[in-house]
């Protein structure tokens, strides 16, 4: 039994959103070193301010300014700051009902060390070097021991209007993990090291499945007979793929199809090349074209073979 593979992997993609009046007045406020709140029907103030009532569901407008300082109402200490957290020292992640507001607001505090925070201190906001209409405006909190008085918001509403409203952000959102494909994958990608293609078959149905999952999708029950398959196949179905992809190297149109390789009872999908796209159809036989290397097929081109009739494959579209 090889080892079983693990590889690290990133999603990552930009999420864009257009804001509001509520939002926009929200971080263009940060900007401003000002910051905004709303008052709901109740009379209580929300920061960070949302645009509907959580209550009553009412369309919410009344802006309120409140304090830059405040006071930590829970907190946990991050002895491990991670990459693109506020600070790269460890810190407190602090819920902070600022002075003027009835909701506590989430962000990291600059401490010495865990001894020295405390549910009830006082804090303010640190505020940025350089500001852009984003919650990095705020750089974090720190201890604040002054007069509650100094950092008071002025009194009555807001009108949120500022030049140049932030109207849109664009917040890059990224997952880092370790992926393991397991017995059955880990053996199905050895194999194809080797220029071969290799399934298992269910103990019940007979069914053999490429890739492996380790188990029938059908019966339920675990597999482990590894069954050679391929390395020739049959188109079943596919797709032509007008719009290239950042950082594949591959010139549009293409087609990429589902292929149901010789003794396997599941397609899997690969691109054709070698013959023009507009003469890819079903039923085609295709084989694989290895690249020195490569852990799995470059592409299937056409094999030469005449057409597979479509009652061998319709099982399998």
């Amino acid at each position: 039994m090889p080892e079983v593979l693990t590889a690290p992997l990133v999603v990552e993609f930009p999420f864009t959103r257009s804001l509001g009046p509520v939002q926009s007045a929200f971080l263009t406020g940060l900007r401003e070193r000002v910051v905004l709140g709303v008052r709901t029907g109740d009379h209580r103030v929300l920061v960070p301010p949302v645009e509907y009532d959580p209550v009553t569901a009412e369309e919410l407008h009344d802006l309120v300014e409140v304090a830059p300082t405040g006071t930590v109402t829970t907190w946990a200490w991050n002895p491990a700051p991670r990459r693109d957290q506020p600070l790269t020292t460890p810190f407190a992640w602090v819920l902070v009902r600022l002075d003027g507001a009835d909701t506590a607001l989430l962000h990291a505090l600059d401490a010495p060390g865990p001894d020295t925070v405390r549910t009830g201190m006082r804090v303010r906001i640190r505020w940025a070097a350089e500001r852009s209409g984003a919650i990095t405006d705020i750089a974090c909190f720190e201890p604040y021991d002054g007069d509650p008085a100094a950092g008071a918001a002025r009194p009555g509403g807001h009108t949120g209007r500022f030049a140049d409203p932030v109207t849109g952000i664009v917040a890059p959102a990224r997952l880092d993990y370790t992926y393991s494909p397991g017995r059955a994958q880990t053996a199905y990608l050895d194999a194809l090291s080797g220029h071969r293609v290799v399934g298992e078959r269910c103990p019940s149905c007979r069914k053999v499945y490429v890739p492996p999952r380790g188990a029938c999708p059908t019966c339920g029950v675990a597999t482990d007979e590894q069954v050679d398959v391929g390395p020739r196949g049959t188109v079943t179905t596919f797709c032509i793929v007008n719009i290239a992809a950042r950082n594949l190297d591959i010139e549009v149109p293409y087609v990429y199809a589902h292929i149901a390789l010789d003794g396997a009872d599941l397609a899997l999908h690969g691109r054709i090349g070698g013959i023009p796209y507009d003469q890819v159809r079903m039923g085609l036989r295709v084989e694989p074209v290895w690249t020195h290397g490569s852990r799995h097929p470059d592409h299937y081109r056409p094999s030469g073979e005449p057409d597979a009739d479509y009652d061998t494959y319709r099982e399998l579209l």
